[in-house]
């Protein structure tokens, strides 16, 4: 019997992706998934499924230049939820861009805090729902102020 060589492996590893990326494809064809790209991750379909049986909800969080990001966190998030939330939503979006300049997120929370409704949200343990946050409710980022 033959030893199978690296090449084998290779092309039967490139053969299972397509397959995957094939099925993941009509997967989001589905009308409850349709919303995610094509390259879908588990955690976004999980998060898409969650949102349909209401165990989440999509915050629509505004950037400067007027991009709006819709981010999905669980009902019962918190300030650091959100902001997590927000770190794997700009680096997916960049993955699939192509780009991948790094950002700081400890300079971005430094120097900006999210702000609902006019009012500062800065405690990271409080939860959303303490900030009257629902689903597709809007936050913003605001300048922080020198001290």
């Amino acid at each position: 019997m033959a030893e199978s060589g690296p090449e084998e492996e290779e092309l039967a590893h490139a053969e299972v992706l397509e397959l995957f990326q094939e099925g993941l494809a009509r997967l989001v064809q589905d009308p409850l998934l349709c919303d995610l790209p094509v390259q879908g991750t588990v955690e976004e379909i999980n998060s898409q499924i969650a949102l349909e049986y209401g165990q989440a909800m999509t915050v629509r969080v505004c950037k400067a230049d007027e991009e709006v990001m819709p981010v999905v966190v669980v009902q019962n998030a918190s300030v650091l939820d959100l902001k997590k939330a927000i770190q794997r939503y700009v680096q997916l979006k960049q993955e699939r861009e192509g780009g991948r300049q790094h950002i700081s997120w400890t300079y971005v929370w430094r120097t900006y805090h999210l702000s609902f409704a006019g009012e500062k949200m800065t405690d990271d343990k409080k939860k959303l729902r303490e900030y009257g946050i629902r689903n597709r409710d809007e936050v913003c980022f605001i300048k922080k102020l020198r001290k």
